[in-house]
């Protein structure tokens, strides 16, 4: 099986206005869709709903128009995720239970809109995040931070032993946090079954990133 790969957005580390941010956010999922890469997350916090859900359509439309096979899916908002048609949604640690949001989509008005699967993903900090995402049936699970983060000094790290440990659960797990291709190879050898990233994604041409992590 090759290395899953889920490039996670955040708009705010490109130049320029909001407009001009949106834009370069909207032709890098493009770029990681083309590439090959599994999944996109749209991560933006701070937008609001309505704003949200704009930029949401429109990157699910830039992704299907460049690729038949990547998947959006979008941070926290289940009901963001539906009214855009994306196809999964990436909970917080913290956040409610992958059930809960399966009890909703099968109550969904937007049901009939659910093509094959709709996804649902998990951050996890801890063995027992991982625990709880397992048993919750979550799709997959995205474990960080692995590696201590230059731009974000005093984040303590997981480490690789705490991620092999992570990675006997029965689901796949993603490593996020401090990766980059010259450290990606011990997450995979650790049982990752993919990596994770925001920098790593969008400070690089997504097509060598994606050559040099399948070759691993």
């Amino acid at each position: 099986m090759s290395c899953l790969l889920y490039y996670i957005t955040d708009r705010s580390q490109f130049r320029g206005d909001e407009c001009t941010r949106r834009r370069a956010l909207l032709a890098k999922a493009a770029e990681a869709a083309r590439a090959g890469v599994d999944y996109i997350q749209l991560r933006e916090k701070d937008l609001r709903t309505r704003e949200l859900e704009t930029l949401a359509r429109e990157v699910v439309a830039a992704v299907r128009q460049n690729s038949p096979s990547t998947r959006v899916l979008v941070n926290f908002r289940t009901d963001v995720a539906l009214a855009a048609e994306a196809d999964g949604v990436h909970l917080r640690a913290d956040d409610v239970a992958p059930h809960e949001v399966r009890l909703v989509l099968e109550a969904s008005a937007h049901r009939p809109l659910i093509a094959d699967h709709f996804l649902v993903a998990t951050s996890c900090h801890s063995n027992k995040d991982v625990i709880r995402a397992e048993a919750e049936a979550a799709d997959f699970a995205v474990f960080a931070p692995v590696f201590e983060k230059n731009k974000t000094p005093g984040t303590q790290p997981t480490g690789l032993a705490a991620l092999s440990e992570a990675c006997q659960a029965n689901i796949p797990i993603l490593a996020l946090g401090g990766v980059t291709i010259e450290n990606a190879a011990s997450c995979l050898h650790a049982g990752a079954a993919g990596i994770a990233g925001i920098r790593l994604f969008q400070e690089n041409k997504i097509e060598d990133v994606v050559s040099a992590l399948r070759a691993l």
